[in-house]
């Protein structure tokens, strides 16, 4: 039917329930006269009677008992849009989103949230992937639902919640030759670093902050993986800053010796972040409240003055790279 014949299809509807145009009338709380009018407009339209006399009553004909059903459905279809959304029960979740995480957040809070997921939406299924530098694109695009790291300035539509805070240490092997129990600044440049790079791209904020005091450190390996960086450490002489949370959790699988770091380097911010398209969407809403409950249900453990975002020009935000044409 043409749109401006779309209003038609509830009168529609009401004609082929009743075969009557009174019971139609009724049915509908409008006047005969209105639904006689609009049966002359639908059986122009359609090029058919629709309803006939039989005697003191009217039936439909052939081509109105064929539409009857598919009229009837899409009504009933159509005033689903209108419809209250159906009460919100986790334990009947029964989809799959699309998260962007590193293994940090896997190991930190992976474990709990699992428990939660498993207790509170068994039927709910996390596809995780590694972030990378495209994180808001695959948001907006839709290939990812919810992304949980550490971001530089967002765009102004991008919706974030913090989630917890850490702080970095150093860590080196337990017998590392130079190393004793503390580091100095002037050890730390001396070292070769092992640098967790979770976007692929090394550099960022302690190189950033030695440039300032006009020092340098040499990056000798940059990997993905913070799993893989502690143990590539306990297995050589590199050095590692890492997340607090991250290497105390791992620390007493490895043979390592965990120091202060010789920098003034301050805490950050973990937070989630996801298109406004999922704002108003309970299930959504649900789960991120799910990630938020149990990461601030893990400790009481706040650092004052953490940073909320990277500085722009931090190459591991992926921000400030311009792609190639």
């Amino acid at each position: 039917m043409e749109t401006t014949d779309l209003n038609l299809l509830v009168t529609l509807d009401a004609l082929l329930q009743e075969s009557s145009v009174t019971g139609a009338a009724r049915r509908l709380g409008l006047s005969t006269p209105a639904v006689s009018h609009a049966l002359a407009r639908l059986r122009q339209r359609f090029d058919d009677p629709l309803l006939v006399r039989a005697g003191r009553t009217m039936v439909l004909t052939p081509r109105a008992e064929a539409m009857r059903a598919k009229v009837r459905d899409t009504i009933a279809l159509a005033s689903q849009v209108y419809a209250s959304p159906e009460e919100f029960s986790p334990d009947r979740l029964d989809t799959t989103y699309n998260i962007l995480a590193s293994d940090y957040v896997h190991l930190i809070l992976g474990e709990q949230l699992d428990a939660y997921l498993n207790d509170q939406a068994p039927l709910l299924n996390l596809r995780f992937q590694p972030n990378s530098v495209d994180d808001v694109e695959q948001l907006r695009s839709g290939e990812a639902d919810l992304a949980i790291g550490i971001y530089g300035k967002l765009p102004p539509e991008m919706k974030v919640r913090a989630l917890i805070t850490d702080t970095f240490v150093c860590v080196v092997r337990s017998e590392h030759p130079d190393i004793q129990d503390t580091l100095t600044l002037e050890q730390y440049l001396m070292l070769s670093h092992i640098q967790i790079a979770p976007r692929g791209r090394p550099g960022g904020y302690v190189d950033d902050l030695l440039a300032k005091q006009g020092q340098s450190r040499r990056v000798a390996r940059a990997i993905p993986y913070f799993t893989v960086a502690m143990r590539r450490v306990a297995q050589s002489n590199l050095i590692l800053t890492a997340p607090e949370r991250l290497v105390w959790q791992l620390s007493s699988e490895f043979n390592v010796k965990v120091l202060s770091p010789p920098l003034p380097l301050q805490a950050y911010t973990l937070s989630m972040l996801w298109h406004p398209r999922f704002d108003g969407d309970t299930a959504h809403q649900w789960l991120r409240n799910s990630w938020y409950e149990v990461a601030t249900s893990m400790d009481g453990l706040k650092h004052s003055n953490a940073r909320r975002r990277l500085d722009p020009t931090d190459p591991t935000t992926g921000q400030g790279r311009k792609r190639k044409t």
